[in-house]
């Protein structure tokens, strides 16, 4: 998409809720127009009324935990014993995740060991071993990341 494309699209998604249909055209070379009223038979609507005719809500003040976003009256509730084996479930997976990517951040590792082994006096390029040292990097992101939400368990 065009900067002036996207510039005409976004002027006119920002008019009123007043407006009725976009159409986003396609003439013949290729070229794209978005537009309030129907210009080609190839026009397709990609914006029809208005997307809400309800204020937005007011804000709250932030409270913690269920208080915040409680459940309606008939809704279904999860036995403890089932949600317990459902957290159990939880975890064993991200234990297993977590053992995978330890085996990957060492097998990476050692990836990254053998590429920097192999630089020579004249071949310094730091641009061939970045990729090893990225993957290094992804793993411990996801280690870590695997950490959190094994920590967050209850």
């Amino acid at each position: 998409m065009t900067r002036s494309t996207l510039a005409t699209l976004l002027a006119i998604l920002a008019l009123p809720a007043t407006a009725q249909t976009i159409y986003k055209c396609t003439d013949a070379s290729g070229g794209t127009l978005i537009s309030n009223t129907r210009i080609e038979k190839n026009c397709k609507a990609i914006v029809s009324g208005p997307e809400s005719t309800l204020p937005a809500p007011k804000s709250r003040p932030a409270t913690s935990g269920a208080a915040a976003n409680p459940s309606p009256a008939g809704f279904p509730k999860v036995q403890e014993d089932t949600q317990k084996a459902r957290d159990g479930d939880r975890r064993h997976i991200l234990e297993q995740e977590l053992a995978g990517e330890q085996r990957n951040l060492e097998q990476a590792r050692k990836e990254l060991a053998e590429q920097e082994a192999l630089r020579t006096a004249g071949d310094n390029r730091q641009d061939r071993i970045l990729p090893y040292k990225d993957r290094v990097g992804q793993h411990e992101r996801n280690i870590q990341a695997i950490q959190k939400e094994l920590s967050n368990l209850r």
